[in-house]
């Protein structure tokens, strides 16, 4: 299983295309007006992506700051990370019945 993103994850990332440091990013600042072009952002998508977290191109451009990236991500990776534990829970459940 992937490491989770975290908010300094995050941070690094969008620093890293945005040519600053981390703690240079502003996440109120919108994400075209800090100077990320639709492949920078594709790009994030995929680095993202191999963190587990399912986001699209549409679901960011429809943001208007970094902060609204950050939160997209966010819920979106719990509820992930949520729906995995059920699923293995479950799983587990029927294993043990099974078993029984």
């Amino acid at each position: 299983m992937p490491a989770p993103l975290t908010l300094d994850g995050f941070r690094a990332d969008l620093a890293e295309c945005l040519y600053q440091r981390p703690d240079e990013v502003d996440l109120e600042e919108s994400p075209l007006l800090a100077g990320l072009d639709s492949l920078r952002i594709v790009t994030l998508i995929e680095r993202w992506r191999e963190t587990g977290v399912d986001v699209n191109f549409v679901e960011l451009a429809e943001c208007t700051s970094f902060a609204q990236w950050w939160h997209l991500l966010s819920a979106r990776q719990a509820r992930q990370t949520s729906q995995a534990s059920q699923a293995r829970q479950t799983s587990q459940e029927g294993a043990d019945r099974a078993d029984a």
